[in-house]
C-alpha cells in the first residue's frame, strides 16, 4: 500500500464518519461543525485527484462562508428542545420509507456498476488546474454556468427582500 492509498482510505473514513456524526448529532451547531470536517475530507480527495483549485474553493466557499452562514442562521433561530413541535408518527414512518427507497436506489446503482469494465483514467499534469477548468467551464458548460449564476443572483435578491424590514 502506498501513501496515496492510505490517504484515500483515511479521508474516506473521515468523510463517512463525519457525515454520520453530522446526521446523528443532537445539537445543530455540532452538526455544522461535523459538516466542516466532511468538507475538509472532500477537499483532501480533490487534492488527491490533482484538482487543487477545487480543493481551495471548497475550503474557502463551503467550509468558510457557507458554514458561517449556517451557524448564523442556527443561532438566529434559537432552536430549543422545549418549544420544538412533536412529529407525527405517520411522518416518521414516511421518512423511514423514503430513506429505505433511497437506499434501494443506491444499492441497485452500485450493483449495476460492478458489471462494467474497470476503466483507467489518463490524468495529465494539468487536469485539475485553473486553466483547464476555465477552458472546460466556458466552452462545454457555458449554458449551465450562466443558468446557475442567474439562480444565485435571484437567490441573493430574494434573501435581501426577505431580510428587509418593513417601514
Amino acid at each position: 500500500m502506498n501513501i496515496t492509498e492510505i490517504l484515500f482510505w483515511f479521508l474516506t473514513a473521515l468523510a463517512l464518519g463525519g457525515s454520520l456524526m453530522m446526521v446523528f448529532s443532537k445539537n445543530p451547531v455540532y452538526s455544522v461543525l461535523w459538516l466542516i470536517v466532511v468538507f475538509f475530507a472532500i477537499s483532501g480527495h480533490y487534492i488527491l485527484l490533482n484538482a487543487q483549485f477545487l480543493a481551495i474553493v471548497n475550503i474557502i466557499v463551503y467550509a468558510g462562508a457557507i458554514m458561517v452562514l449556517f451557524l448564523f442562521v442556527i443561532m438566529l433561530m434559537n432552536l430549543n428542545a422545549d418549544n420544538e413541535p412533536q412529529k407525527n408518527k405517520w411522518l416518521k414512518i414516511a421518512g423511514v420509507i423514503a430513506g429505505g427507497c433511497l437506499m434501494l436506489v443506491l444499492v441497485s446503482a452500485i450493483l449495476r456498476t460492478e458489471g462494467l469494465k474497470e476503466q483507467t483514467l489518463s490524468l495529465s499534469g494539468s487536469t485539475g488546474l485553473i486553466k483547464q477548468l476555465g477552458k472546460t467551464l466556458f466552452t462545454d458548460y457555458v449554458l449551465p454556468f450562466e443558468i446557475s449564476s442567474v439562480l444565485f443572483l435571484s437567490a441573493m435578491v430574494g434573501a435581501v427582500v426577505i431580510g428587509k424590514k418593513e417601514d
